[in-house]
């Protein structure tokens, strides 16, 4: 036995010393050969006793657990025969040990003993990175992107993106990388991709206006170019619509189709649905095979009403993704496709084709999502105990699988008619999370619903306390008021604090405008409800924009708002409200 163990070592220790390193010893990529490194029979003259034995004994350990012995063996081995390879070992080791200060300490070495080597760079950069120490990193960051061949450096930059995006200092990760990238942001070629990466880390780091600085110095350099479009689309995403002239100017000179889709679905976010269609009719013209297009075209089709294009769409789908060849991609997509047929069913309310979608879902892939649109189905024809029973079959593994489940039943009681069970057990979550803002959120509106005003209130106030900066909470308090006619003054507060931390959201300016209304402010209401309803074609916008324009006397705009909304959702409670109290058939 240890003849054997000795002789499988035998094999693996020259490799390692000479550079041809088994793959489950290598890093990521091989180090390039170093000017100042040893040749191979110099490494080979090097190899005596005494290192072989403790290159061996350093293996050994790693095979068993052992890692500091085995870095120390391998850091050693490192410095006699000033191998790159062993250094990489070493650092790999330290990696796998889970040590990350093991491991910078190791890549440091490496890196000093080889300042020339690539991947010694870019240990050192990604084990900085791991350790959170972003403003360290910078060096070794501008050091890779200078190694990058400029046909390679758009693709880096993403992979920069997503590196920097993780750090916990997002500020910080926006101004190292843009640093590190100031040699290329003023090349034509490479500026628009860098400016948009800029961008990008500074978005996510809530530096909005200077994302849009960013965006405007990569539009001057490449304004059709697809980095800029993508960071432009992501602002549009947040509601700078003032960025959407620049989207436009790329999508009417050749769009590669994944960013003209990407737009597509932006479009339908925003409920922008002519918009929408007008980008998804020449792609699909164009890629007539693109699957995620008849994706997104069922579901513009589901929202417009037009259920027989929509069932088309889905099945034109399907025919696609059963001809993808592997197992695993085809049936993760065609489980997409069946839930879309899913929902967009239960829209149409035809139940039992609802149904007939899902039970195409493969068994392995029945997920709490798949039963919970499945109990919608039996709910929605009178069987509602049965999707409860659905839902409450699905396996959980722990707690926070559990607490999905429960939420899942909540909103199968919500929307089917049982708002005091539904408030009920969602109380149930409340009372065991009491300091989940989502939870504490959810209560509170379903408390709304059972008649329970006075438990909102308190909900919502202690929400605000806990969560100044949570202004959906201030929005649902502001607009429970107005709606009501009471405390319209405090009312006012509320919203506009809501609107201070989100100037572009659709539904708080929407609660504005129905507090203008309330207080008799009927031209100012129409005039922030248009600017809403023209960001967000929504059901619940459509109705408040109908009521003030009935009540202003413009009657035939009213009645074709209020049929569209109908087609889109006859069952919405606002809108039947609405139409009620007013007497009204659209």
């Amino acid at each position: 036995m240890v003849l054997t163990l000795r002789n499988w070592h035998l094999a693996l220790i020259p490799a390692l010393v000479l550079g041809t390193v088994p793959a489950h010893a290598q890093g990521k990529s091989s180090p390039a050969p170093q000017p100042d490194q040893p040749s191979a029979s110099d490494l080979a003259a090097a190899l005596d006793a005494e290192l072989f034995y403790e290159l061996l004994v350093g293996e050994m350990s790693a095979s068993q657990g052992d890692a500091t012995n085995a870095i120390a063996l391998f850091m050693d081995a490192a410095r006699q025969t000033q191998s790159a390879q062993l250094y990489q070992r070493a650092a790999e080791l330290a990696l796998q040990s889970r040590s990350g200060q093991r491991a910078l300490i190791v890549a440091s070495e490496w890196y000093k003993a080889f300042p020339q080597s690539r991947d010694a760079n870019r240990y050192m950069l990604q084990i900085l990175l791991m350790l959170n120490r972003v403003s360290e990193s910078q060096e070794y960051l501008a050091r890779e992107v200078a190694w990058t061949p400029a046909a390679s450096k758009p693709a880096t930059y993403l992979a920069i993106a997503q590196l920097y995006s993780r750090a916990s200092d997002k500020a910080m990760a926006a101004s190292v990388v843009e640093q590190a990238l100031q040699p290329d942001v003023k090349d034509p070629a490479l500026g628009p991709a860098a400016w948009a990466t800029i961008g990008h880390l500074r978005l996510a780091a809530g530096q909005k206006d200077l994302a849009l600085q960013a965006l405007e110095q990569a539009y001057d350099l490449g304004p059709r170019n697809g980095a800029t479009a993508l960071l432009a689309l992501e602002l549009l995403e947040t509601g700078s619509l003032s960025v959407e002239p620049m989207i436009q100017d790329y999508m009417q000179h050749q769009p590669a189709p994944t960013i003209q889709m990407a737009y597509v679905r932006v479009l339908m976010e925003q409920q922008r649905l002519e918009d929408a269609q007008k980008q998804l009719t020449p792609l699909l013209k164009a890629q007539p095979n693109m699957t995620d297009a008849w994706m997104a075209q069922a579901s513009l089709h589901a929202q417009r009403a037009a259920w027989p294009q929509a069932q088309q769409a889905l099945q034109r789908l399907e025919s696609l993704l059963l001809q993808i060849p592997n197992e695993a991609p085809r049936t993760h997509a065609l489980t997409q496709a069946y839930v879309l047929g899913g929902r967009i069913s239960l829209q149409q309310k035809d139940y039992p084709q609802a149904l007939a979608w899902l039970d195409k879902v493969p068994e392995e892939a029945q997920t709490l999502t798949v039963q919970g649109l499945k109990a919608q189905a039996l709910a929605k024809q009178g069987k509602l105990a049965q999707g409860r029973a659905l839902i409450r079959a699905v396996p959980a593994n722990g707690d926070e699988q559990e607490m999905q489940k429960r939420r899942a039943e909540v909103t199968l009681l919500r929307d089917n008619g049982a708002p005091q069970e539904a408030y009920l057990l969602q109380r149930t979550l409340y009372e065991q999370s009491p300091r989940n803002a989502d939870i504490a959120y959810e209560t509170a509106i379903l408390a709304e619903r059972a008649g329970k005003l006075e438990v909102m209130e308190k909900i919502l106030l202690d929400l605000i306390a806990q969560h100044p900066d949570h202004y959906h909470a201030y929005n649902a308090l502001g607009y429970s008021w107005a709606d009501r006619g009471i405390r319209l003054p405090e009312a006012r507060k509320l919203i506009e604090t809501a609107l201070s931390h989100a100037p572009e959201d659709p539904f708080i300016t929407d609660s504005l405008a129905w507090l203008e209304f309330r207080a008799g402010n009927h031209a100012q209401a129409l005039a922030l409800l248009e600017k809403a309803y023209a960001v967000r074609d929504d059901v619940e916008i459509a109705a408040h924009l109908g009521e003030v324009l009935w009540t202003l006397g413009q009657h035939n705009r009213a009645r074709t708002i209020w049929r569209q909304a109908q087609r889109r959702d006859a069952d919405n409670e606002t809108l039947r409200a609405t139409l009620e109290r007013l007497q009204v058939t659209p």
